[in-house]
């Protein structure tokens, strides 16, 4: 693709409207997108937020930028509650299972990988760890420190939120909360608090003697603050300026407002030009949420090994679920909705199964091709439109269903750029696998061309009653017949 062609818009959570995307470096783009903590099985909201950026990593390889893609793997350092007391959350897991931390890192690493790529997700360009990183990170507190905008306090590091301000910093920038407002709402610990200031937030925490994760720095034996990890590790890959920092909404605040903070105290420049953030999934119209049980792992999804579910659902039909809605826009799971969605994926599977028997019957197309083509890139340049996107699709797909049954002419120019571009959108950009076909689907299959061979006879025949009862007592049973010049194909609706 010609980039030069694309006026591609992303909304901006900093200035919190739709600007023209122009990358820092021409055809590069440094995306850095905050990974998952590595305590415990992913689960589906941090599913969808990996989901939406692979998908916008991919529309943006597809229009030809070379993307350095970057996410992290925090494996130290996240405090229960994201506060800035309690124990490292691997910590505390390693505890209940007995287990060296570093077991269970490698544990949820691996299965987050797993999940991921049964999503049919990329991985990364580089995928880096918070451990790996220990260094660099005591480097930049050090750097911090010497500005005068962090301060040490018994052996923990904290950044000084009013010292910032006072230097014309703008913390808040990003969410759009008032410092002032912040102070007064945020609780003090009768006075036992460590910090100058309430918001005030760590950037080393010095260990208790039972804290099990530990290293060696200039103020104490201890460990890294969160916020900090994520500023580091993106700054070392994509430089001290870098195109797009994306991640779930609910870490707008406090997780990088701090980053803006402590990169900006580093380097004296705004270290992000696009903040991109996805929006929360609810299920059964209530927020997921572990300690409710009102949640779904992925694994059971696929299986349908959960109360709250009827069925199994294949992966590539929970991703085309993700992408028929906006990815700002809160998703709501429900077993209605995902079985709705299942439908429209098989709709779809069956003309992408169609599309390379299809044949040019005219050298004048009825079709514009084109102009088609035009409003699906167009949907895609404003701010990753799926939901416009696939609604370009199934029109395609109508498309492709006249054209089986001989009911539209087509150029074969037409239908070569149709067949490319439908298969770079729904293989490459929304990454939708068609499922392999399984022992009962390949049984199911048998049983409709018996029917269908049956109805058949009936129409030689001349009985027509017959040949529409067993298409209308399909059609009630959600599987549709299509009668076309050579044969009759069949799909379930």
């Amino acid at each position: 693709m010609n980039i030069k062609k694309h006026e591609l818009k992303v909304h901006n959570s900093l200035s919190g409207k739709k600007e023209s995307f122009q990358p820092l470096n021409q055809e590069y783009v440094g995306m850095y997108v905050c990974g998952p903590t590595v305590y415990s099985d992913v689960h589906l909201g941090n599913c969808r937020t990996f989901i939406s950026f692979d998908m916008m990593y991919r529309y943006l390889m597809y229009l030809g930028y070379k993307v350095r893609y970057v996410r992290n793997i925090t494996d130290a350092g996240h405090l229960e509650n994201d506060a800035d007391e309690g124990e490292d959350k691997i910590a505390q897991k390693a505890r209940l299972e007995q287990l060296e931390p570093m077991e269970i890192v490698q544990k949820y690493t691996v299965g987050f990988r797993k999940i991921m790529g049964e999503f049919n997700a990329l991985p990364p360009s580089i995928e880096p760890t918070a451990t790996g990183h220990i260094i660099e990170q005591i480097e930049m507190i050090k750097d911090i420190i010497s500005k005068g905008l962090a301060y040490e306090a018994n052996g923990s590091v904290y950044f000084d939120v009013p010292k910032y301000q006072s230097q014309g910093g703008n913390y808040g920038v990003l969410s759009g909360r008032n410092t002032d407002e912040l102070f007064h709402n945020t609780r003090e610990l009768d006075g036992q608090s460590e910090k100058q200031s309430p918001l005030d937030f760590a950037l080393w925490k010095k260990a208790s003697p039972s804290h099990i994760m530990r290293w060696p720095s200039p103020w104490s034996i201890g460990f890294p603050g969160w916020h900090l990890e994520c500023s580091v590790m993106s700054s070392k890959y994509l430089g001290e300026q870098f195109d797009i920092h994306g991640g779930g909404m609910d870490l707008k605040f406090p997780h990088h407002e701090c980053e803006i903070a402590q990169c900006q105290a580093h380097t004296n420049h705004p270290p992000v030009k696009y903040w991109l953030h996805s929006n929360m999934l609810t299920l059964n119209g209530k927020r997921m949420s572990k300690s409710t049980g009102n949640t779904v792992l992925p694994q059971e999804l696929f299986t349908g090994e959960n109360d709250l579910l009827v069925k199994g659902f294949d992966p590539s039909v929970v991703r085309f679920f993700m992408m028929q809605a906006h990815y700002r826009s809160v998703l709501d799971f429900s077993n209605e909705a995902l079985l709705a969605s299942e439908k429209g994926f098989a709709r779809l599977m069956d003309a992408m199964e169609k599309l390379d028997s299809l044949h040019s019957s005219s050298s004048i197309s009825e079709l514009d091709v084109e102009g088609w083509m035009s409003r699906s890139l167009s949907a895609m340049d404003d701010d990753f439109n799926t939901p416009i996107l696939i609604a370009e699709l199934f029109e395609a797909v109508r498309w492709i269903n006249s054209i089986s049954e001989g009911k539209l002419a087509i150029s074969k120019e037409d239908l070569v750029q149709l067949s490319s571009f439908m298969k770079d959108m729904v293989f490459f950009v929304l990454a939708l696998k068609s499922p392999a076909k399984s022992a009962s689907t390949d049984k199911l299959d048998s049983a409709m061309q018996l029917i269908i061979e049956l109805r058949r006879g009936a129409r030689i025949e001349k009985n027509w009653a017959l040949s529409d009862q067993i298409r209308d007592h399909l059609a009630q049973e959600g599987i549709q017949l299509k009668d076309g010049p050579d044969a009759t194909s069949w799909f379930i609706q």
